[in-house]
C-alpha cells in the first residue's frame, strides 16, 4: 500500500506526542508519509480527552479532516487516541464521518485496519484494554535537538478529578534496557537533549523493580555518548527524593529543572483531590531542591475553582505562589470530568469564578517571571540554538523546556550553528523571554 499516502495530526500531550511517533515508526514502511492532509489518502487524528476543551478541539479537528473526504483526497479517515479509547461507542453513534476507530493500545494494528478496510469498506471499530506499552521505533517530529522519552504508561495515582487512570490503565514502567536502547537510537540521529515524561516519573521501577529506580536510570541515560541535556517532567513532588535531588544536583547533564505538578496548597483542597502530599511536605521539598541544587529553574502547574475551593483556599494558593518564586506556572480551570469522583462533588465552583481566580494568579505569575528574568540580565547560560528567526538566533537554556517556557533571542554570529550549544550573557528580558549575545572569554 506504498502508494498512498498518509497523514496524522497529533493533539494533546507530549505523551501522545510519543505514541505519534511510534505509529509513523510502524507506517513509514508500508505508507508515504505526508505533512499535507490535503494531499493525504488517509489521515489520521491522534486524538486528547483528558479535559472539555480538548475533547472538543479533537471532535472539531475530526469534522475539519472528514470535509478532506469531500474536498481532497481523503479516502479513509482514522481517529485514535484517548478520546476514542474513552468515548468509543459514543464516536460511533455520532459521528459516522470516521471510517476506523482505534484505541491507545491498537496503534500496532493500524496498518492491517486500513488494509481490511480498503478491501472491505466496513467500518472498524477496535478499543481494546489490555495492558500493552506502546514501544518501538519512532519518527521524531519534535525537530533534531530534543526529543521525548516516555518511561512509563498508565497512572496509579487516582487524583479525584482526572480520567487518565480510566483511560490509560494502571502504571506500568518501561524496562529500563529498552529504555537505554531507544536513547541510544536518539542519539545516534543526533538528538542532544532528552526529556522524560509519564503521568508520573518519580514512580518509575516501583512496579517493575519493587522500588523507584528514576535515579538509577537517569545515571544511566547520561552514560549514552552524544546525550548533552537530561530534562526532569511529571515528577510528583511528594515522590522527590534525596537520592533524585542528589542526581540533578551533581549529575553534569541533568538540566538544574524540575517540572511538579503541585496543582494545590491548601490540605482541605488537597485531600479532596485525592493527592498524596500535604502543604507542609511541598513546602519542604521546594526549600531542599532549592537548598541543594544551585539556580534551579521549578516549573509547576496549578488548578483553580475545584469543587469547593473557597475564598480563603485560593488566597492560600495565591500566597505560597508569591512566595516560592517559580520559574515558571502553567494555570488550569478545573474540568468537571463524568466518571471521575470529583465531578460527583457539591459546591462546584463556576466558569465566572473560575476565570477571574484564573487571571488573578497568571497576573501574580507575570510579575513573579519578569522579576526572575530580569534578575538574569549579566549572567551566562549555556545556550541551545535551535533555530533562525527575524535576525535572531533563537534557543533555549536549561531552565527552559520546549514548547512551555520562554525562549531567548540571540544576536546572530557569523561562528554559531543551529543546533550547536553556546555561552550567551543576557541583556534583557521580559515577562517570559530573554535577549542575549554569544559571550566568549577573552583569548578563547
Amino acid at each position: 500500500m506504498a502508494a498512498y499516502k498518509l497523514g496524522i495530526i497529533s493533539l494533546g500531550c507530549d505523551k501522545n506526542r510519543v505514541d505519534t511517533e511510534i505509529i509513523l515508526g510502524n507506517l513509514k514502511d508500508q505508507f508515504a508519509i505526508t505533512n499535507n492532509a490535503k494531499e493525504a489518502d488517509i489521515i489520521i487524528v491522534n486524538t486528547c480527552g483528558f479535559i472539555e476543551s480538548s475533547k472538543q478541539e479533537s471532535i472539531n479537528t475530526i469534522l475539519e479532516m472528514a470535509e478532506y473526504k469531500k474536498r481532497y483526497n481523503c479516502k479513509v479517515l482514522i481517529a485514535t487516541g484517548c478520546l476514542t479509547q474513552r468515548y468509543k461507542k459514543e464516536l460511533q453513534e455520532l459521528m459516522p464521518e470516521i471510517d476506523i476507530i482505534l484505541g491507545v493500545n491498537d496503534y500496532d494494528k493500524i496498518a492491517l485496519a486500513i488494509e481490511k478496510f480498503y478491501n472491505d469498506r466496513e467500518k472498524i471499530f477496535l478499543c481494546s484494554d489490555n495492558k500493552v506499552i506502546n514501544e518501538g521505533e519512532r519518527v521524531i517530529t519534535t525537530g533534531k535537538n530534543y526529543a521525548y522519552v516516555r518511561i512509563s504508561e498508565g497512572c496509579n495515582n487516582n487524583c479525584t478529578y482526572c480520567a487518565i487512570p480510566k483511560i490509560r490503565g494502571p502504571y506500568r514502567s518501561r524496562k529500563m534496557e529498552n529504555i537505554i536502547k531507544e536513547v541510544e537510537s536518539l542519539a545516534d540521529q543526533g538528538i542532544e537533549e532528552l526529556i522524560l515524561i509519564a503521568q508520573d516519573t518519580t514512580m518509575y521501577g516501583i512496579d517493575l523493580y519493587g522500588e523507584k529506580c528514576l535515579p538509577k536510570l537517569i545515571n544511566e541515560i547520561s552514560k549514552v555518548e552524544g546525550i548533552k541535556w537530561i530534562r526532569l517532567l511529571y515528577a510528583y513532588p511528594e515522590e522527590i527524593t534525596d537520592e533524585l535531588i542528589e542526581v540533578i544536583a551533581n549529575n553534569p547533564k541533568v538540566c538544574k529543572y524540575i517540572d511538579m505538578p503541585i496543582q494545590h496548597i491548601s490540605n482541605r483542597i488537597l485531600k479532596r483531590m485525592g493527592r498524596r502530599g500535604t502543604k507542609e511536605e511541598i513546602e519542604s521539598i521546594i526549600k531542599k531542591l532549592q537548598t541543594k541544587v544551585k539556580d534551579i529553574a521549578l516549573r509547576t502547574t496549578f488548578i483553580v475553582g475545584f469543587p469547593g475551593e473557597t475564598d480563603e483556599d485560593f488566597q492560600e494558593l495565591l500566597t505560597f505562589a508569591r512566595n516560592n518564586n517559580f520559574t515558571h506556572m502553567g494555570v488550569f480551570q478545573y474540568s468537571q470530568e463524568e466518571g471521575t469522583a470529583a465531578a460527583k462533588m457539591k459546591e462546584q465552583i463556576s466558569k465566572e469564578i473560575m476565570a477571574k481566580r484564573e487571571e488573578e494568579i497568571m497576573l501574580l505569575q507575570q510579575k513573579v517571571s519578569l522579576d526572575n528574568n530580569i534578575s538574569k540580565i549579566g549572567k551566562i547560560y549555556n545556550t541551545l540554538i535551535e533555530k533562525i528567526e527575524d535576525n535572531y538566533f533563537i534557543g533555549r537554556t536549561e531552565h527552559m523546556a520546549p514548547e512551555i517556557d520562554g525562549l531567548i533571542y540571540v544576536d546572530i554570529k557569523e561562528n554559531v550553528k543551529v543546533g550547536s550549544f553556546v555561552p550567551v550573557k543576557v541583556y534583557e528580558a521580559d515577562e517570559y523571554d530573554l535577549k542575549g549575545e554569544v559571550y566568549y572569554e577573552s583569548g578563547k
